[in-house]
């Protein structure tokens, strides 16, 4: 027996996990795609689910799980991928045991993330098949598929999904979950063990199972011909679908659920009948560069962009022509992105900034650094990247020069992959500060949790890993912990341990201002004692807002009751609400 509800894309995907059997999600929180792992737990019971500290981890775990014979689920976001490339590129070669499928959530439009990178690409290069499902309903349907096909063909499956399609909502039909038998372990060292000579064989096999599946693809059921009126004929995958159906009613489409490899009979099929073919894909020109290379004749990018996510309204300027009258936006405020009222981080970078540091910034809510006031973080590269970056600095420039420079790393991106550029600091004996930003959580995704807090994905209490333990089993002697809220303390950190020829490391320590839900005493500005000074509005706060004869308000309802303003204010003109 069967129900519909409304359900998330990424919702959806895992249901999708649950009903195909899947026994072993691992993943790496990361918009658009950590709401995957957060649904995948309502079904605990039947399905191991974790957050490993990076994606490799994460890809190499499901894999594990595979070659042990039971189907396993990675899911990462798009950037994410790139981390988990290594594993990914070889188990390529290997194939399965159980089915193993990877979730990559692309984000066009640039929403959360630092480039628009096109899944499809890597997955071209790694030879590794690519479904596009268009909405929740086919994101679960697709799940279920994506799994059967790896274990026909023996292969890795790549399901891609985009920031639109996680999270908007569309009728899903749920059934039940299908229990599927583990497949026995077979000792098989020439398929799991890729060194050369193994390797060169199982590549062959790679191509033969990529033929089959552009050979059997034309007949996939997630492919869908819709032909209406044959002047207009569509190649089109995903969200992009939508819109085609949108702006292009009456026209024949190509609904492509498989991306890689392109089922290239169907296409052919397909472009024989229509008398001008158009392909409609975000990002990059993965389907339309193929289908031009046979010698189709299509348009895409040539009216397209290959930047951003599409729209109904664009489809029917570059394809119909049409001169729409749509009204311009509404002008607003602008409304950068700003840290929270109380955030650690604020008080943070007021000190860095009086002290005209630099920061070698790294992936997190702290990133918000680099914009005034603050304007601290000079840097942001990727997961890890900040330690790495001054290490860089230091050896091409000298000790002199990063000495008003520190990295700023997250607790959690410190697991991910600080570990490693901390390591190579000291391996390579390098000198440099290094503030480790200790909010407690995984702050900017949502609050996941990660090994420095000391809980799992599956709700358990587990081994909290000591970051200042950590820090000097790998050799740092230098290592200071810090409350992030006593400005003094932390000002004569950042300058003792600056002022060293060796490796620091300044562990800051204060939650996320929003993991406690209690209510602070709220600070509140005395008027009469406001000197107009300024200096509470150095931070940023947006909680502390200029009245128009300069004297300052607290907006009681955003205050967080942090104190950095009563710290900076030297004439005690804020103090605790009700303090006498």
């Amino acid at each position: 027996m069967s129900e519909k509800i409304i359900m998330l894309g990424n919702e959806a995907i895992a249901r999708g996990a649950y009903e195909a059997g899947v026994k072993v999600s691992a993943a790496y929180p990361g918009t658009p795609s950590t709401e995957i792992s957060e649904n995948i737990i309502k079904y605990k019971d039947a399905i191991y689910a974790e957050w490993s500290p990076n994606e490799k981890v994460a890809m190499e775990v499901a894999i594990g799980a595979s070659i042990s014979g039971v189907r396993a689920m990675a899911s990462m976001k798009h950037v994410g991928v790139n981390v988990a490339a290594d594993p990914l590129f070889t188990v390529s070669y290997m194939g399965v045991n159980g089915g193993l499928v990877l979730v990559a959530a692309d984000d066009p439009g640039l929403y959360s993330s630092q480039n628009e990178q096109d899944t499809r690409c890597v997955a071209r290069a790694a030879q590794l098949p690519v479904l596009e499902p268009s909405d929740s309903s086919e994101a679960k349907e697709f799940t279920k598929f994506a799994f059967e096909m790896s274990e026909k063909y023996d292969t890795p499956v790549i399901v891609r999904t985009t920031t639109r399609l996680a999270h908007s909502q569309s009728m899903v039909e749920l059934f039940d979950r299908t229990e599927i038998e583990d497949k026995p372990y077979v000792r098989n060292a020439a398929k799991n063990v890729m060194m050369p000579g193994n390797a060169k064989l199982r590549h062959i096999e790679v191509e033969k199972r990529t033929n089959a599946m552009i050979k059997d693809g034309s007949d996939f059921p997630i492919n869908r011909v819709e032909l209406k009126d044959t002047k207009i004929g569509v190649i089109t995958s995903g969200i992009p679908y939508l819109y085609v159906k949108e702006a292009l009613p009456d026209a024949s489409v190509l609904k492509l659920g498989i991306v890689n490899p392109l089922p290239r009979k169907l296409i052919e099929d397909f472009a024989s009948k229509v008398d001008e073919l158009y392909i409609v894909e975000e990002l990059d020109p993965v389907i339309e560069e193929q289908v031009k290379s046979w010698g189709i004749k299509a348009t895409g990018k040539e009216i397209l962009t290959v930047q951003g996510e599409y729209s109904a309204n664009m489809l029917r300027k570059a394809i119909l022509k049409e001169e729409l009258e749509i009204k311009p936006a509404a002008q607003v405020p602008a409304r950068p992105p700003i840290l929270c009222p109380g955030c650690p981080h604020r008080s943070t970078y007021a000190v860095l900034n009086k002290l005209k540091i630099h920061g070698a910034g790294d992936i997190g809510c702290y990133t918000l650094g680099a914009v005034a006031p603050l304007s601290v973080v000079d840097t942001t590269v990727c997961m890890g990247s900040g330690i790495s970056t001054l290490h860089g600095m230091e050896k091409a420039r000298g000790k002199d020069f990063i000495k008003n420079w520190v990295a700023l790393i997250g607790d959690s991106t410190f697991m991910h992959t600080g570990v490693n550029s901390l390591m190579n600091m000291v391996y390579n004996q390098a000198t440099g500060t290094v503030l480790i930003l200790d909010n407690s959580i995984t702050a900017m995704t949502g609050h996941q949790d990660s090994p420095a807090t000391g809980k799992s994905l599956m709700g358990d209490t587990v081994t909290q890993i000591d970051i200042e333990a950590l820090c000097r089993g790998i050799g740092v002697k230098n290592i200071t912990t810090v409350d992030a809220f006593d400005l003094a303390a932390l000002e004569k950190s950042v300058k003792e341990e600056n002022a060293k020829d060796e490796v620091s490391v300044i562990i800051v320590k204060a939650p996320c201002a929003l993991l406690d839900k209690s209510r602070k005493p709220v600070y509140v500005e005395i008027s009469d004692k406001c000197k107009k000074c300024g200096m509470c509005l150095k931070p940023g706060c947006p909680a502390i807002t200029k009245n128009p004869d300069g004297t300052i308000h607290i907006n009681d309802t955003m205050c967080a009751g942090c104190g950095l303003c009563a710290s900076l204010c030297k004439f005690g003109a804020i103090e605790k609400a009700g303090a006498k």
